[in-house]
């Protein structure tokens, strides 16, 4: 009987394969504007993409920030029912990075297995073609978190990232970005900075409004352009809101 040495590496994650993601269908009821195009709340992040892009008006390709003030408050829900808003558009590719690397959680939503991706691409184990996963949803692609570096947010500040997230904009209409809640990481500000635009979570009749204003003030202070709140959790169908800026 052998005994697991206790600081023995993990073993490395498998590269995904792209057909094989292609296959498995979108299932989670939470992710209504793939699994409930004509309700009510899909409708609501039809209303959040058409504000978002009508302050694009020159249709530019544009990074953007999703992130929150707490964990659990639909971050990720609403960074995917975003994207698949956005792909509905006639041509739209849009591309979902997943860079909470303390807490991921896009593969999961979409019943993927994990799979190299950003970190090993950043450290330059992974080329970009092998790290970027295409999804059963027309005209949306994942670039998973991979392994779990040593220090999330000194690799997120890189100029790799910087690079990665210019070459992406030359592929893709929207870069949407995934982030750990911004009160307890630098991750969402580090980010927030490099990218184009942020978009701030916030759930109905639970965040606390101090914590919501933290973050923005947290936001804007590293050079973020807030575009407007998602607000998740609400009740009834129609009571969902967003306000863009």
């Amino acid at each position: 009987m052998s005994i697991a040495k206790e600081n023995e590496a993990p073993a490395p994650l498998p590269i995904g394969v792209a057909e094989e993601s292609k296959k498995v269908p979108v299932t989670r009821e939470e992710l209504v504007v793939a699994t409930a195009p004509l309700t009510q709340q899909a409708e609501q992040f039809r209303a959040l993409r058409n504000s978002i892009h009508a302050l694009n008006p020159d249709g530019a390709p544009r990074t953007v920030v999703v992130t929150s003030a707490l964990r659990g408050e639909g971050k990720s829900t609403a960074t995917l029912n975003l994207a698949f808003a956005l792909a509905e558009m006639p041509g739209f590719k849009v591309l979902v990075i997943d860079a909470n690397l303390h807490a991921p959680a896009i593969e999961g939503l979409f019943g993927l297995p994990r799979a190299q991706g950003l970190c090993e691409l950043l450290s330059g184990r992974l080329p970009l073609d092998q790290a970027v996963r295409p999804t059963s949803v027309s005209g949306v692609a994942i670039l998973g978190p991979g392994s779990k570096p040593r220090n999330p947010s000194e690799l997120l500040a890189s100029d790799r990232m910087r690079t990665l997230l210019r070459t992406l904009k030359q592929r893709y209409h929207y870069v949407l970005i995934d982030t750990p809640e911004a009160t307890t990481t630098s991750d969402a500000s580090l980010l927030g900075a490099m990218a184009d635009g942020v978009v701030v979570v916030v759930r109905v009749a639970t965040t606390p409004k101090s914590y919501v204003e933290q973050t923005c003030r947290a936001l804007e202070s590293l050079g973020a352009n807030l575009l407007g709140t998602c607000m998740t959790g609400a009740d009834a169908p129609n009571t969902a809101r967003q306000s863009p800026r």
